[in-house]
This record gives structure tokens, sequence and C-alpha cells, in this order.
């Protein structure tokens, strides 16, 4: 059998196994399994900001590290988060020919310096609810962040703007050979959000 009949048999059986008859008779009663909760567990992950764990923690180990650890004992990842903000300005200047010294992070459009800027992001990065205010990821009129995000923010272009923006979020202005670097360049798409837990309208 040739490979080309190989991949039709698999997907076949594949579909077989994925695709069963589902029975119309109200007289079927499904038995839930006991869920015990007795034992030892321990957190695996947490639910947190888009982009940060996964953007300034570097290694595999360190990001299962800042997973497995509590938002308010996370003052030890401060460091790191800042030498890694501080590296991507060191390589965005070199890839650029640009002295690094040049380019070292400067208080970013919500006022904040480095240290400051990565002592949020370690220690607040989890999921936040905003139950009297606007949800939202980053509001440029008001200056309100990372009070969680709404489906239509652009993370990204957020991030970027918070990492290399500067106060006026756009310091890259094409000066000194040091382009923009405050956008992906991909837009929201045509998407139209609806009604939870729909992310995009229901049909």
């Amino acid at each position: 059998m040739d490979t080309c009949k190989l991949i039709i048999a698999f997907i076949t059986i594949c579909a077989s196994l994925l695709f069963v008859k589902c029975s119309d008779d109200d007289s079927i009663v499904v038995i839930p399994q006991e869920i015990v909760f007795s034992g030892t567990f321990s957190q695996e992950d947490s639910m947190g900001s888009p982009g940060i764990n996964t953007i300034f923690s570097g290694s595999g180990d360190l990001k299962n590290n800042f997973n497995k650890s509590i938002p308010t004992n996370r003052a030890t990842f401060q460091p790191i988060l800042q030498a890694t903000l501080e590296l991507y300005h060191d390589v965005y200047a070199v890839s650029l020919g640009v002295d690094p010294a040049n380019l070292d992070y400067e208080t970013n459009i919500l006022g904040l310096d480095a240290a400051t800027f990565n002592t949020i992001l370690a220690q607040f990065d989890a999921l936040q609810v905003a139950p009297e205010g606007e949800t939202i990821y980053f509001n440029l009129t008001t200056g309100l962040a990372l009070t969680s995000r709404k489906l239509a923010d652009d993370v990204i272009d957020v991030s970027l703007t918070l990492m290399f923006g500067g106060t006026a979020g756009n310091r890259f202005d094409g000066n000194n050979g040091t382009p923009q670097l405050t956008s992906d360049g991909v837009g929201v798409g045509d998407r139209t959000f609806g009604s939870f837990p729909y992310l995009n309208t229901s049909n």
C-alpha cells in the first residue's frame, strides 16, 4: 500500500473514532463519576496576563517555576524579568548597528522605570478583576492598565509600547536609525466578538 493510501486509511480510522451516533432516547441516564479531593495537590499553572511569562521569563524551567508560584511571592522573579527587558533593548540596538548604551530602557508611558515596571509584572501577573472600573489591558487616554483584558485588546502592541515606547509611547520614532517598535503590524482582523462564551458571534 503506497503512502497516500496509508494516510487516507489513517484519517478514516480517526474519523470513525471521533464521530459516534448519539441516541435520542431520553431514558438514558448518565451517572457522573465521583470526584475525589483527597491527597496532596500542587499548583502547575496560573491564569495571568497574556505574554508576560512567555516574553520575560526566559528558559522553560523559569516559566514553569513562575507558573507554580503564588503571584504575591514572585518578588524573586523581578530581577530576571528586568534583565530580560534590558537584554531586548541591547539586542534591538545591535540589530540596528546602534550602541546599546543609547537604547537603554527609559520610563515608559505609564511613568514606570524598568525596576518598577517589572516589579508590577512579576507580582501582579494574575487574572485581574475590575468590578467597578474598566476592564482593559491598556487605555491610552486614561492610562489605566492591566485590569485584565478585553478580547479585542491588542496585547502585543500594548506590550511593545510598554517595553519600547518611552514616555510618549513612540520612543523609537525613526530618529537616529531607530524605527518605531510599538506594534507587530498585525491588525485586529474582521472578527465580531459576541457575548460569553462565544469568541465570535454565535450562529
